[in-house]
């Protein structure tokens, strides 16, 4: 595992942050052996039931929802078999506060896309089916993005796994990466969490982070 220096300051993500990586990775890639193994030591790295169950409601996103409920079925195996070795895992916290509903989730998702793509999203995909942008502002944005009991950088470092856990969606991975730039990520967490890929997925998605940080770093420079 590399370890990056900044100004003498080393930038690291922790030990939880890491956690997040093989789960998303292993849930949208549908090897339930890796996520098996990811979630024990999710939960013993510090992530709660809650915190894990909300990564792995949003793998559905991405990846679709048979292997999003083939996870959470694995999660419920996973925390019932700890239990009954008497492990007390933390229960974790619902949403503080409410999603909202009509106009105001059209609104609320229009403004966190907005945000997490550092300004406003357009284009001729959107032109052509402008269904898809409402359907990603109401929902994926509106829906998933509201609910407060994980932040957004673990919702993105979540994202980017199970992007680059993929293949032949090389163009959204890089739209994540982006994103997972403008809220406060680092090129080095990044990295890092492509570290993490190569050690616990494969070399292959490992290797899609790193290609797509240096394009964004290359559209920075422009």
């Amino acid at each position: 595992m590399n370890v990056y220096s900044d100004g003498g300051f080393t930038i690291e993500l922790d030990s939880r942050q890491q956690a997040i990586i093989p789960i998303s990775a292993s849930a949208a890639a549908g090897n339930m052996d890796s996520l098996r193994e990811a979630l024990n030591q999710g939960l013993d790295a510090g992530l709660s039931l809650a915190e894990a169950r909300e990564i792995l409601v949003q793998v559905y996103a991405y990846a679709g929802f048979p292997r999003s409920l083939n996870a959470l079925t694995e999660l419920m195996k996973v925390a019932e078999a700890r239990r009954k070795t008497g492990i007390q895992d933390e229960a974790g916290r619902e949403p503080a506060r409410p999603i909202p509903k009509g106009d105001a989730l059209l609104a609320a998702g229009t403004a966190n896309q907005t945000r997490l793509a550092g300004g406003p999203v357009s284009g001729p995909l959107f032109d052509f089916a402008p269904q898809a942008n409402d359907y990603l502002r109401t929902h994926l944005f509106g829906d998933i993005f509201e609910r407060d009991n994980l932040d957004w950088q673990s919702r993105e470092l979540a994202t980017v796994s199970m992007l680059a856990a993929m293949s032949g969606v090389e163009p959204q991975l890089q739209s994540h990466i982006g994103m997972s730039m403008n809220i406060g990520l680092r090129p080095e967490h990044l990295y890092q969490l492509a570290d993490v890929l190569e050690v616990h997925v494969g070399v292959e998605a490992a290797e899609r982070v790193r290609v797509g940080i240096h394009r964004q770093l290359e559209v920075g420079k422009k």
